[in-house]
Order: C-alpha cells, then sequence, then structure tokens
C-alpha cells in the first residue's frame, strides 16, 4: 500500500515543480487527449506519450521508479482488461484456442493506454501540492462564478479527497496488521476468498474514515473557515517561461500524434 505513488506528492526543487499549477492541469489534460488521439493498434503513438512522460520525469527531478510504482495500484484493472480482450475478442485470426491476433493487440492498446494516462496523472499529483492543484482548479474553473457554481468548495472537495489518499493507505495497511495478528490470513486461497477475507477491513476503514473527517471539519470550524467569502492567497499564481515550455512541448506531442497516425493510415492504404 505505501508504493502506491498516485496522490502523494514528492517535495523537490525542479523545472516541473515550479511551473503554474493552471499550466500543469491543463497540460494533462492535453496529454490525455493525445493519449485518447492514438489510433488503434498504431503503438509509435503510444511511443510518443511515453517519450514526453520520460522527459517530463526527467525535468522533475522525481526517481523513474516512484513513476512507476503508481501502476501497481491499478496492475488488477489492466490485467482485467487484457484478459476480457484476450478471451472475448472473437474477430481476427485464430492463434491458439479462442485467442485471436486482434484480441492479443486489442490487450496490448489497452494496457499502454491505460498505462500512460495513470503514469501522467501520477506525474501530476508527485509535482504539484493538494493546494497547488486546489488552487489551479478554482482559477481555471473561475468562471463558472458567474452562474453561482460553487467553484472554491468543489477546488476544496478535490484538494482534501487527493491529500488524504496516503492517509487512506496508510490506515488500510495498518488495520490489515492488526487483522493478521489476530489470525486472519489475507494471503492464502483463490481470489474470490482473498477479497472475502478484505470485508472486515472495510468496516474499520470506514469508521477511521468518518472520524477524520469529522475532526477535519471541527478543524475548519475551529480557524472560522467561510468557504471563498473575503479568503485571500499567500502565494500568487504567475506565469513564466518554464509554463511556455510545457505548452510548446505538449503541442508537439500532439502534433506528433496526429501526423504519426496519418503516417499509419498511408502505410495500412
Amino acid at each position: 500500500m505505501k508504493d502506491v505513488s498516485f496522490g502523494q506528492y514528492y517535495p523537490t526543487q525542479s523545472f516541473v515543480h515550479k511551473m503554474d499549477a493552471r499550466v500543469k492541469i491543463l497540460l494533462i489534460i492535453a496529454y490525455i487527449v493525445g493519449v485518447f488521439l492514438v489510433a488503434s493498434y498504431h503503438f509509435l503513438g503510444f511511443g510518443a506519450c511515453l517519450l514526453f512522460v520520460i522527459i517530463a520525469t526527467i525535468f522533475s527531478n522525481v526517481p523513474f521508479s516512484k513513476v512507476l510504482k503508481s501502476i501497481k495500484g491499478i496492475l488488477f484493472i489492466i490485467i482485467f482488461s487484457a484478459i476480457i480482450q484476450i478471451f472475448f475478442n472473437k474477430s481476427g485470426k485464430v492463434i491458439w484456442w479462442i485467442i485471436t491476433d486482434e484480441g492479443l493487440l486489442n490487450a496490448g492498446f489497452i494496457v499502454a493506454r491505460i498505462t500512460l494516462i495513470v503514469l501522467g496523472a501520477t506525474l501530476l499529483t508527485l509535482t504539484t501540492s493538494p493546494v497547488e492543484i486546489a488552487d489551479g482548479i478554482e482559477s481555471l474553473m473561475s468562471p463558472l462564478k458567474y452562474i453561482k457554481f460553487p467553484v472554491h468548495e468543489f477546488a476544496l472537495i478535490m484538494s482534501i479527497a487527493l491529500r488524504f489518499i496516503p492517509t487512506l493507505l496508510d490506515e488500510i495497511d495498518r488495520i490489515i496488521k492488526a487483522q493478521k495478528a489476530r489470525g486472519a490470513d489475507f494471503e492464502s486461497g483463490n481470489l474470490f476468498k482473498r477479497a472475502k477475507a478484505l470485508v472486515p477491513v472495510l468496516i474499520p476503514l470506514l469508521i477511521s474514515s468518518f472520524r477524520r473527517a469529522d475532526e477535519l471539519a471541527d478543524a475548519m470550524d475551529s480557524r472560522c473557515y467561510a468557504g471563498s467569502k473575503n479568503r485571500t492567497r499567500y502565494k500568487k499564481m504567475h506565469l513564466t517561461y518554464r509554463d511556455l515550455l510545457g505548452f510548446i512541448l505538449t503541442a508537439g506531442l500532439i502534433t506528433g500524434v496526429v501526423f504519426l497516425n496519418g503516417f499509419y493510415v498511408l502505410l495500412v492504404i
């Protein structure tokens, strides 16, 4: 549980850390769009997206192992999606039993897409603190204030959710260790038995979550928190040359993906 990187902030001084949070949020959205623009079975486009992640990781001074650990949290989803594509895709040439070549290609395509999206989102949370993410979301959504949308409250909810991901993971680890000390078995048996053994973990986790939420509400109330009314910020967000370079690199990524898609179509024709 402690190895899961998503939602955790890696404090250091780097090019990416010093970028404006609003720009990083927009760039990650553009990056996800670029991943979805990759044509079917065209893995060169995924190669361009992977190169973008590698370059961003180098400029962020975050260890590659820290970014790759985010895959652990979605490993079950990746394997399950691949199995569905391999065994239930009937189109294409049969290779063995009911497994077809298109099923394998679809499985690889789905795995690559999910993995790249998670790597990009993880890099955002590792290089941007929850407070900066909340401020960035609030700034980007500020036009919605004119239609009475609670922008500040929405950004606060997002910030608290990201902040408590590592806390809840530590809480799950502590509960599992306590259950093991009382004789609980989470490692033997098949997948369904292991999942059933985790049910007793959910009740103390929910109780702990509600207790933390109640304590947080009391702490905010004792500090006279009143939402966005008359609220100021200690740090002002402003754009720099780093943000411009980020825009250029991301625009280059999307342009490269579109170009590779067109090149792939010409090869097929």
